[in-house]
Parts: C-alpha cells; structure tokens; sequence
C-alpha cells in the first residue's frame, strides 16, 4: 500500500481549514464518553469485517512514515489555542452534539435527537459498529497514542484511557468518514461540503494531538469498508430509507456561524 508522506509543513496548514466552528458550541467532552443509556446497539457484530486482515498495521518504527508521523505531532502542537484548535474540540464531541452539529451545519439540516431522531438514532448506532470493528484492530496492532511519555499539550483532558485506548486506527476519523459517505448517500447535493468535513474531523485528530496521521488514514480505509458491509444489513437499508425521507422535511440547521 503507497503511504502518502505528511510533513511538518503540511501539519501546519491544518490551521487553515475553511469549515466556521457553529457559535456557542458545546463544551469539549472525553473522547471515549459512554453512550447514552437506553439499549441502542450497532447494526454489525465483530464477525462482519477484521480490522487487523483489513489494515496494513501502523508504519514501521523508524521508517519515513512514522518520522514523519512523530514530527507531525510535534509541529501542531503550536495550534493549541487556536480556532483550528477549538474546532478539533467540538469534532472529539461525538455524544452531546457538538461533532454533529458540524455535519448538520454542512448538510445544512438540522440532525439530533428530537427534530430528526431517525437520523440521530442512525448515526449514533454507526459510531457503537465502529466500536464494534475498530476495536479489536486497536487490541491487536497496538499502537501508542502520540501523547504519551511527554506533557505536550492535546485538546482534551489527560485521561486514563491515553494509556488503554490504542492508537491505530482512530475511531473517531472512522465515525466522522463513515457518518460523511451516509450522509453524502442522503444528501447528495451536499456531497462537497460532508465529504470535505469527513476529511477535516479526521485531520481533528491530529490536531488534538492523541492520533498520528497514519491512524486517521486507517480509520478512514475501514470506515469505507464498513459503510460498504453496512449495505449488506437489512435493519441499516431500512433505517437509511426512513433517514432520507426524514431529511426532506427536517428544520434547516441553525447556530452555524457566519
């Protein structure tokens, strides 16, 4: 698999993603929060798709790619602060709204619990299927998170899951890609803007500091796969079908900034 080299110049350019953080968005939460209680489960069981046959593993230490996954790390460390910064925050809120917000803003429809909760329910039971896929993944490559063995600062609090919670590959790009193709399915004529935003949560990542280049890259090849297996589910067609009627009269989406 060709690996596409991302240096310390291009981590910087992360500052200039065009996307507008919504206005009074939520406060940043735990990247690894518990699900709302309720008995909501995913559509897939562990035994749908392997990670670990999927994926070609983390880049070799040493190699071109994990230097320049490691110098990746160390040059966004300068955005802490920054909007770029702010925006990696809200994009880590996968349970309280403030990452779909963003994709809201994008399709320009409003999506949660209850204007539009087919599409909430929808969303929220991909983001349990990543879980399901990507954490035996995790388990077995392995991979340490960026953040550790230095004080470095990340835009979330440091927390035990830093240590538990392996690297590779990032959940979180695989929530937002996979939740970007859906949507994208639903809202064709907002393919530019949801795509687009897929693209820059999984760059929040690196932001954040507490995933490497290569484990968003990751994320994004099993996601895709996922949606694809998706497909294949009944229950998934079936809430997608509800999902895109949904859509064609759901509020537009509000508190999006300028």
């Amino acid at each position: 698999m060709i690996r596409i080299l991302m240096t310390a110049c291009a981590a910087a350019a992360l500052a200039s993603c065009a996307a507008t953080p919504a206005e009074d968005a939520a406060p940043p939460r735990a990247a690894h929060q518990a699900a709302p209680g309720g008995q909501t489960t995913g559509y897939l069981t562990a035994s749908a798709m392997s990670g670990k046959d999927i994926l070609p593993g983390p880049p070799p230490a040493g190699s071109a790619y994990d230097i320049a996954d490691r110098a990746n790390y160390d040059a966004t460390r300068s955005l802490e602060g920054s909007a770029r910064w702010k925006l990696a925050q809200q994009d880590n809120d996968l349970w309280q709204g403030g990452a779909l917000k963003r994709f809201s803003c994008a399709m320009g429809r409003e999506v949660n619990a209850t204007q539009t909760p087919v599409a909430w329910k929808l969303l929220h039971k991909i983001e349990l299927d990543v879980r399901t896929l990507g954490t035996p993944a995790k388990n077995h490559f392995d991979r340490k998170r960026p953040a550790l063995g230095n004080d470095k600062p990340i835009c979330v609090p440091r927390e035990p899951w830093l240590a538990t919670n392996a690297s590779y590959p990032s959940g979180h790009s695989m929530v937002a890609w996979a939740w970007a193709l859906i949507l994208t399915e639903a809202a064709p004529d907002k393919a530019d803007a949801l795509l687009k935003l897929g693209q820059e949560s999984g760059d929040s990542r690196v932001v954040c500091g507490v995933h490497y280049p290569s484990d968003v890259e990751a994320g994004r090849v099993l996601a895709a796969g996922m949606v694809a297996r998706l497909h294949a589910e009944p229950a998934f067609n079936a809430d997608l079908a509800a999902l895109k009627r949904e859509l064609t009269s759901a509020p537009p989406a509000s508190g999006c900034g300028v």
